[in-house]
């Protein structure tokens, strides 16, 4: 086997990416697998992770946005996400979007270009959102709003309309300041007025302000629904609202001052003013230059002045990047939905016709929840209601801000969640690149839903890329996170899917070097940034990652279900809980799955009984979801997919879910469900019907899992058709699957803290195994394995969270043996006794002390060493003699034992690489010696001990939104305190975390068979 040396020299990125892309369409496959091995080995910066770099409300220099590019490149990381804020921090001097700010801009993107790094820029001040100060209220997100009165026939008094007073705001109106209060209270335009008898028996719909697209709480706050219930069935039968042929609109009676000139024929009658107002929703958390209302995002005509008014005017300085530039300005991003809903604007009346081919006037009075017609005609109107506004969100907002885009030659991201009017997975096909967000286990909120969406949108529109902002915390993570601790939580989003990291968050370091850990995007983040303790250690992590994404990019992910979402919105996909195992951060079972939503499925074939999408993804069966309506568009086109030989499972429809075309579109329901199944009947037992080339199968279990049957029966189902687990071993491991020609690419991770020895079950028969190990770079043939019916078994040792990738290529032509990779083990030497340390004085530490055995910092009587964070060095001087040495192939390891929490090695002044993960151990087989082995182990620890320490000293940071006079005097600091941050999350009782090499430290030597 060819030799591939992790210590080579690195290719040039270009140069490897070209020859990368040449492998696979002009050179043969043996040459095509070396160099997928060299690029492993050494990958480009095109796959390395990223950061959120967040600037605070005018707190920025340009050597400071120098230092922090220069501090990424150095660590390993080649991409950004570039957003102001304003969460506690004083504001600084350099207000957002002066010829100042723009010029440090301008300055950021050419360094970015200097050095090779992308950047993506959000398409508004603040986290979220597309608004500013420039955005008037006419072009600003509105909400039909609404007053009425009551009047009699005999009645001679005035009628005067009041003016409809607006929503409250979704965060409240504590978020607007006084200047936009007034705004928000003034702007108003009249819509409609309607008269209509008041008959008594009117009833009101159930979450009508949700169901008419007010307020919608996030998605990750745990308390809303994924979905929005279809509406029911039927239309006709007894009015319990108010009758549509009595409707009267009065709209021309009214003076501009609401006074009515009109007088009801008889009885009582309520009369409704509509018109529309700001829903409050403002950029944030913005700059307070920044601060303005939210653009409207159903017109294009309010959208192109505030990208005329921000992006523009950034480009006009910067100009376009070319394909061949490998950094700057890359990509315009949308992040989570934060500004809430929105259900009008000025055109929506039209708009509204043109789609669903009827006048929506009549039924304004269902946005206040009131009944027309019948309860499931006004819920009708309500989902066709929320069906304009996804298609206005879709083709006027995301899709109008990639095309804006793509002529300035960028691309455009999308993290579609959390306060999504539309469906998630219709509003992330629109993005070039689909975007999720988790958050740091334990240290916020849950939103691992987006990383399954997000991985469904990319594998069924054929998008490669699907990064993740990743590990967001809250305040309670307090620099408490560092690559070990992340390590499992990681390889959990690498196997759900996700293949780029961008860390949440790399807070721009405007202050003083020496003040550390420095400024903070208030309490949130894993702050992962250039004060961070272990920030010169990290790059190892970072080439582990790097490695990973870029295997993750190779090929397609395998899939075998796919979900089906319903027709509507707002929707989360949300599949069947038992279709993953284990907690908040679950893994996939042996079928993996996707989620599709309808516009998707549209430009669905089949090909070989396989349901195929333009991209290239491909699946097993079709499950449906357990609703009664959908369209006749959608259910015909499940009819061609069945026709062409696809498997789908699921019960027929009975109804659409709109008005439009109704009757007629009920019946074309019925008829086609009558077509398709042979019946609309749901029976008892399981049922199969042959439909054209395609199976359909239906009854029996009704769906008790979300909107789908469980994932046990999903998987009967595909074992009936022969067809196997992708991946079968004991439930602690996780995996993922992609497939490319002529190779099969498995990551396999360990999800427990403790070794694990398990037979694993890959579904792939490509030929012999290798086990690639993404931390080291090094590759080795396996070959105890076997191989039966398809199914290839391989033996596999992971130390605590340790991951591989176990890779099958047709190039690979050796047979299975009994040799096992499993090498021999045994231990040369245990380095006992005294070391000798040195810390750094800068943060409270001894520059020279000693210690007679390996121990616990934290545990140390001097308080200089027991407060003590950053790095110290160990050394030690021991000698091996050539006795205890094998002949053979042999590999010598340093095993540092337990370490808090990393550390780099050097030995006889040989750099030998960081050590952060299991197995904690580093080779050194290249640099060991008989005698006199100089060791160096530099140890670094969290920012938590010594913060802690400084909680018992005096208070002298930031206080009443001021800076410390001895800061901005440049005066020395009196109170004693080592530490300065713009995030106080320690007080002096909490407890210190254990830190520095505890060792055993061992010398072992392994001897392999091959």
């Amino acid at each position: 086997m060819q030799n591939y040396n992790a210590d080579s020299p690195m290719l040039n990125s270009l140069k490897a990416l070209l020859i990368f892309m040449l492998s696979f369409f002009l050179l043969p496959e043996g040459y095509a697998q070396r160099d997928l091995k060299a690029t492993f080995i050494h990958p480009p910066d095109a796959y390395k992770p990223g950061v959120y770099w967040y600037f605070m409300d005018g707190n920025m220099s340009a050597g400071t946005i120098t230092k922090d590019l220069e501090a990424m490149k150095k660590a390993g990381i080649g991409n950004l996400v570039f957003l102001e804020v304003n969460v506690g921090v004083p504001r600084g001097p350099v207000d957002f979007l002066s010829e100042e700010w723009t010029s440090l801009f301008v300055h950021a993107e050419k360094e970015a270009r200097r050095l090779g790094i992308e950047i993506t820029l959000g398409i508004g001040p603040g986290w979220t959102g597309s608004g500013g100060p420039w955005v008037k209220g006419s072009q600003s997100m509105q909400h039909l709003v609404s007053s009425e009165v009551t009047i009699s026939a005999g009645s001679h008094k005035k009628i005067v309309l009041p003016v409809p007073a607006p929503k409250k705001p979704f965060f409240g109106e504590g978020s607007l300041t006084p200047e936009f209060r007034k705004e928000w209270n003034s702007y108003y335009e009249d819509v409609a007025v309607l008269a209509f008898p008041l008959n008594g028996k009117t009833g009101k719909i159930s979450d009508h302000e949700e169901k008419a697209l007010y307020f919608r709480a996030p998605y990750s706050s745990g308390v809303v629904k994924p979905y929005l219930p279809s509406p029911s069935g039927p239309t006709t039968g007894k009015n319990s609202g108010i009758e549509k042929s009595r409707i009267i609109d009065l709209t021309g009676k009214m003076a501009a001052d609401g006074t009515l000139s009109w007088r009801p024929p008889s009885g009582k009658w309520t009369i409704m003013r509509f018109g529309s107002r700001n829903n409050g929703a403002i950029t944030r958390p913005a700059p307070v230059p920044g601060l303005g209302f939210e653009s409207d995002k159903f017109d294009t005509t309010a959208l192109n002045a505030h990208l005329n008014a921000y992006i523009g005017k950034l480009l006009t300085r910067t100009g376009k990047t070319g394909p061949g530039v490998a950094g700057g300005l890359k990509r315009l991003h949308m992040d989570s939905w934060e500004m809430g809903a929105q259900n009008w604007t000025a055109a929506f009346r039209k708009e509204f016709l043109k789609r669903r081919h009827y006048d929506p006037l009549k039924y304004y009075p269902v946005y206040d929840g009131k009944i027309v017609g019948s309860l499931a005609e006004s819920e009708r109107f309500l989902w066709d209601l929320r069906q304009t506004a996804q298609e206005l969100v879709l083709e006027n907002h995301a899709q109008h801000v990639k095309d804006y885009a793509k002529r300035h030659n960028l691309s455009l991201s999308i993290e579609p969640y959390d306060m999504n009017p539309t469906a998630d997975l219709e509003l992330g096909s629109i993005a070039d690149v689909p975007m999720a967000e988790f958050w740091s286990k334990g240290f916020g909120f849950n939103s691992t839903y987006s990383v399954i969406e997000a991985t469904s949108i990319a594998h069924v529109g054929g998008k490669t890329l699907v990064p993740a902002e990743a590990f967001t915390a809250q305040d309670n993570e307090g620099w408490k996170q560092y690559p070990g601790s992340m390590k499992n939580q990681g390889d959990w989003a690498l196997a759900a899917g996700i293949n780029r990291f961008v860390y949440h968050t790399f807070q721009n370091q405007f202050l003083p070097d020496s003040l550390k850990p420095g400024a903070t995007m208030g309490p949130y983040g894993v702050h992962w940034d250039r004060s961070q303790t272990w920030w010169p250690m990290v790059e190892g992590y970072h080439q582990y990652i790097t490695r990973c994404q870029y295997l993750l990019q190779q090929g397609r992910t395998v899939a075998d279900i796919l979900y089906l979402t319903p027709e509507g919105a707002p929707h989360v996909f949300v599949p069947p809980s038992s279709a993953i195992q284990g907690d908040t951060i679950g893994d996939r079972r042996g079928y993996n799955f996707d989620g599709c939503s309808p516009l998707q499925l549209m430009k669905a074939t089949v090909r070989n009984n396989q349901i195929v999408f333009p991209g290239g993804a491909s699946y097993k069966i079709l499950i449906l979801p357990d609703v009664e309506s959908m369209t006749p568009e959608l259910l015909a086109k499940i009819g061609s997919l069945l026709k062409l030989g696809a498997t789908v499972s699921g019960n027929p429809p009975l109804r659409s879910p709109s008005l439009t075309g109704f009757p007629a579109c009920d019946n074309r329901v019925l008829q086609l469900s009558r077509q398709i199944w042979g019946t609309t009947a749901k029976p008892q037992n399981e049922r199969r019907r042959k439909y054209g080339k395609g199976m359909l199968i239906w009854g029996g279990t009704p769906a008790a899992d979300h909107l789908y049957p469980s994932y046990q029966l999903t998987a009967g189902l595909l074992r009936a058709m022969n067809i196997r687990e992708d991946f079968m071993a004991d439930s602690s491991l996780r995996y993922t699957h992609r497939s490319m020609p002529g190779r099969d690419l498995y990551f396999v991770s360990n999800t427990t803290g403790k070794t694990l020895k398990a037979d694993a079950m890959f579904r792939s028969a490509m030929g012999a195994p290798e086990r690639w190990d993404a931390v080291t770079g090094k590759i080795r043939p396996v070959y105890d394995f076997s191989l039966n019916s398809g199914i290839t078994t391989v033996p596999l040792q992971l130390a605590a969270y340790e991951s591989c990738f176990i890779v099958f290529s047709q190039e690979n032509r050796w047979l299975p043996s009994k040799v096992s990779i499993q090498p021999e083990t045994r231990s040369l030497a245990t380095l006992s006794g005294s070391w000798e340390l040195s810390f750094d004085p800068k943060w409270g530490g001894p520059a020279h002390t000693a210690f007679d055995t390996l121990s616990d910092w934290s545990s140390n009587r001097e308080e200089g060493i027991k407060f003590y964070s950053g790095i110290a060095s160990y050394h030690k001087t021991f000698d091996l003699s050539a006795e205890d040495r094998r002949t053979g192939k042999t590999t010598v390891y340093l095993d540092l034992g337990t370490v808090k929490d990393m550390a780099r090695v050097t030995l006889n002044g040989k750099d030998l690489g960081v050590v952060w993960t299991a197995p904690w151990r580093v080779d050194i087989s290249a640099a060991v010696q008989q005698k006199n082995n100089v060791l160096v182990i530099d140890v670094a620890n969290r920012w938590a001990n010594r913060l802690i320490g400084d909680e018992k000293k005096p208070f002298d940071g930031i206080k009443n939104d001021k800076w410390p006079e001895w800061l901005l005097k440049h005066q020395p600091r009196t109170s004693g305190r080592y530490t300065f941050t713009t995030s106080d999350q320690y007080k002096a009782s909490s407890p210190l975390l254990p830190s520095g090499l505890l060792g055993p430290v061992t010398v072992v030597e392994e001897l392999r068979d091959q």
